[in-house]
């Protein structure tokens, strides 16, 4: 059975990667239609499409199928290179992280660990939903992830508090219908949400809708829409709501870490890092 050419299968990961054609053209090296044309060969020899394309590029059932696979074929055919041109093989190491915690909260313990291993491993670093990431862990696409969920059956995990937040400036909360702030269909917090408004018959609509904390950290503070977010994602431009609203308490989260029982000595690093901060950030 034929192998699926490296190159296209290189073009639709950086894609994926980058979130667009135009990026991932601009890393390849190559122009937009060329890579274009490459994911559209690829996609030829599936026999399935592999990229939506309306409303921003993301893989669709089978490209999330064959991403994991992609991936593992061009580290081993990198791996092949490098030993039969004499060199030692560079071990690479897959993290995945929520959005939220893949910015400045864990950028520092993830270069000093990368310093500390060295040249001899590379460190590949990848935010989105937990959902995605725990999926992706289960297709073998990471060798560690820390995700948020309603329960912890990871190696470790840590409570996570949420909360409603309105704007400061701009409240959103007594309009009708009540405006929301969410994540997109399978974010955490978002079927939450709906729930409890529901329970107390107030009307709402979802008037923003982002995969970026970052984002619907600052639609809330604008007067966009009321949000339910981690209590430590709270600026100075929110207020939180609670009982005098009528609201419920947020329902409790995990913030829960994954590796696999076989780890390496430099997942274990990792994973030993990961462990201080994690529990360095519960402690406030």
């Amino acid at each position: 059975m034929a192998m699926y050419e490296p190159g296209l299968l290189r073009a639709f990961v950086a894609v994926v990667e980058h979130g667009s054609f135009t990026r991932a053209a601009q890393v390849l090296h190559l122009t937009q239609s060329t890579v274009s044309q490459q994911v559209r060969r690829l996609e030829e020899d599936v026999g399935q499409p592999l990229l939506e394309r309306e409303g921003g590029v993301r893989p669709t059932a089978a490209g999330e199928r064959l991403l994991g696979y992609a991936r593992r074929l061009l580290a081993l055919g990198a791996e092949a290179r490098a030993a039969m041109a004499g060199e030692a093989p560079q071990k690479i190491l897959r993290l995945g992280l929520p959005e939220d915690l893949a910015g400045a909260l864990l950028t520092p313990v993830l270069a000093a660990f990368a310093r500390a291993q060295g040249d001899g491993l590379r460190l590949e670093v990848s935010s989105g939903l937990s959902a995605e990431l725990l999926a992706g862990y289960r297709r073998g696409e990471f060798d560690v992830v820390l995700a948020k969920q309603r329960q912890g059956d990871g190696a470790f995990s840590w409570p996570e508090r949420v909360v409603w937040v309105d704007s400061r400036a701009h409240p959103c909360w007594g309009r009708d219908p009540l405006p929301l702030a969410v994540f997109p269909e399978g974010g955490l917090y978002r079927e939450e949400m709906f729930e409890a408004l529901d329970a107390r018959h107030l009307r709402w609509r979802i008037a923003y809708s982002s995969r970026s904390l970052a984002s619907l950290r600052a639609a809330v503070a604008e007067g966009l829409g009321v949000s339910l977010l981690p209590e430590r994602a709270v600026r100075a431009g929110h207020r939180v709501l609670g009982r005098a609203e009528g609201l419920p308490t947020g329902h409790p989260m995990r913030l829960v870490l994954h590796h696999r029982g076989e780890a390496s000595a430099s997942t274990r690093a990792l994973v030993a890092r990961l462990v201080r901060r994690c529990e360095a950030l519960v402690q406030g």
